[in-house]
């Protein structure tokens, strides 16, 4: 997977130029968090169902198809379907983000209509480790790299806004 780092990034943005002003106050945390919905597929490791499978990682949940329902679900529950869209594209770009990486099975992007995994031609994104591997010297590495690709999406995201007279 690409990590927080990538992900966030794109959660961030989306919470600064995608979010009503009426739901800004949880939308950085809240977007973040839904940037990285997808991997929630980790607890498949635990309960012992096999990264190829189609509900192991990069699987199901790395679908199309979860994005648009997630994505929907989420701007329901906090009762603003003109996030929808966003909210489906950014979980979208969990997966699409994965499949620019260089490790793993690849990503069942088209899930439930094919178990087919898939990665792009051009993968700049080293793997990150999953879990307490993370906190490790590749761990450190995969998020300096990430760091220096995601860094215009940071500086669009996190820029001070220009105050208002008055």
């Amino acid at each position: 997977m690409a990590s927080l780092v990538g992900h966030g990034a794109l959660g961030l943005l989306v919470a600064r130029y995608g979010v009503p002003a009426r739901v800004r106050s949880w939308s950085a945390l809240g977007m973040v968090a839904l940037s990285m919905l997808p991997d929630v597929d980790v607890v498949a490791f635990a309960l012992g169902i096999p990264y190829a499978a189609p509900f192991g990682h990069r699987g199901a949940t790395h679908s199309f198809l979860f994005a648009a329902v997630a994505g929907a679900l989420v701007a329901l529950a906090v009762r603003s379907p003109r996030l929808i869209p966003w909210c489906a594209v950014l979980v979208a770009t969990h997966p699409l983000l994965d499949a620019l990486t260089d490790g793993g099975l690849g990503v069942a992007l088209l899930w439930p209509f094919s178990d087919a995994r898939f990665f792009f031609p051009w993968r700049p994104i080293p793997v990150s480790p999953i879990g307490p591997g993370f906190l490790s010297w590749r761990g450190l590495r995969v998020a300096a790299v990430e760091v220096l690709i995601f860094a215009p999406v940071y500086v669009a995201a996190l820029w001070p806004r220009p105050r208002r007279p008055g």
